[in-house]
């Protein structure tokens, strides 16, 4: 999925921004995939000791020592678990970088990247997805946002496969890194166009075959709740890339293919967290609404004017939040409209908007730090010259062989 990443943020930056833009999720991919490694795990997932804590981790599992043993009867080595969540870490890292594209130093995404991982995605991704070893070996659900918020209210804030820990997460970064960074030269609507829409289509396409194993996988086990994450995972985002194209021709007059590319993955992001408790026809319902305001969310950035370059925002952080408490209405049996009472939108509440605040706050306060110190932002001559150049001494397309 993160390779995928890369070709569907390659082919929306200038051409001359291509290698930097898709390095910044190879980078994450290298740089994320280390530190899970090495402490990463120990703090997402520091057992059942930690399950309901904001904050922990487990000294056992620094070089994922303890994981290296499979306890008599589980179903699985936790060593799978272990690979299977770290692709979650490194594309939410991966996902952020589209917010600052054309305009940031490769080194200095580096250093957020670790720095965040480190105090934002390892901890959130503990308050949501944190499992402990049960005494006959199989995983105990855990987490404040799962477990603790069912201790208190009776019922805890479902997210399947990451819409509060992933899409969310990565949106308010990258909303804060945004701001930080600053707009880039000649901000205005239709200035900046993809270069490549091909690019796009391929990158969206891949992550929409990974995003099965994303959904469906979460289950931890081939079962019904699996085989219904996977329908979920095709109805909701083909509704959303259907909803988006209705919105470009009303808006534009022309449905286009990056239109077609955005509304699938504002469809996936959406049903990430819904896609193990909705009924199928709920999640084309969900799928239309995540795809058509989000094709009205991308606009927003011109009217309050941050530059948000391959909308981030408007996509994840909005497609996130709309998955989310879509689910205090619809879940099976919990939702307000199938039986429940509220509780269930109170907590998704609850869930979304403290990792929304967390994430943004800290985001801003790192990016700030950087932009202050080394700097964050590259000079202007070289975002318009294009930064590949400057930053990898590649260039993207080379048409002619200048020794010929």
């Amino acid at each position: 999925m993160t390779p995928g990443l890369a070709f569907f943020y390659g082919g929306l930056v200038k051409a001359k921004s291509v290698i930097s833009m898709m390095m910044m999720s190879f980078g994450a991919l290298g740089l994320i995939g280390v530190l899970w490694v090495i402490y990463g795990y120990a703090i997402a997932f520091p057992g059942a000791e930690g399950t309901v804590a904001p904050w922990a981790i487990d000294w056992s599992n620094i070089g994922l020592t303890a994981a290296l043993e499979t306890p008599e009867g589980a179903a699985y080595p936790p060593l799978a678990f272990v690979a299977f969540q770290a692709t979650f870490a490194i594309i939410t890292v991966a996902l952020i970088s589209g917010a600052i594209a054309d305009r940031a130093k490769f080194g200095s995404w580096m250093i957020f990247a670790g720095i965040w991982a480190t105090v934002v995605y390892f901890p959130v991704a503990s308050w949501v997805f944190n499992f402990g070893l049960a005494e006959d070996g199989s995983f105990a659900y855990g987490g404040w946002i799962t477990h603790g918020l069912q201790d208190v209210f009776g019922l805890g804030a479902i997210d399947f496969a990451g819409g509060t820990a992933v899409h969310i997460n990565a949106g308010a970064a990258a909303l804060a890194l945004a701001l930080v960074l600053g707009k880039r030269v000649g901000f205005s609507k239709g200035v900046h166009v993809p270069h490549n829409p091909p690019f796009v289509l391929l990158g969206a396409g891949l992550l929409w075959f990974g995003w099965f194993g994303f959904n469906a996988g979460s289950e931890l086990a081939a079962d019904g709740t699996a085989a219904l994450a996977f329908v979920n995972t095709i109805a909701a985002p083909s509704a959303a890339l259907l909803a988006w194209l209705v919105v470009e021709k009303i808006r534009d007059g022309k449905p286009t293919s990056v239109g077609a590319a955005s509304g699938a993955v504002a469809g996936l992001v959406a049903i990430t967290p819904a896609c193990g408790s909705l009924q199928p026809i709920w999640a084309i319902v969900l799928g239309i609404i995540a795809g058509a305001v989000c094709a009205i969310a991308v606009d927003l950035k011109f009217k309050l004017g941050f530059d948000d370059s391959l909308d981030v925002v408007g996509i994840h952080l909005v497609g996130g939040m709309i998955g989310t408490l879509y689910l205090g209405f619809f879940a099976n049996g919990t939702g307000l409209f199938l039986g429940g009472d509220g509780t269930q939108l109170l907590v998704q509440a609850i869930a979304a908007f403290s990792v929304l605040i967390y994430s943004f706050v800290l985001a801003f306060v790192i990016a700030f730090a950087i932009e202050k110190t080394i700097g964050f932002r590259v000079k202007n001559e070289d975002e318009i010259a294009g930064i590949d150049s400057v930053m990898h001494g590649e260039e993207g397309y080379v048409l002619t062989d200048a020794k010929a």
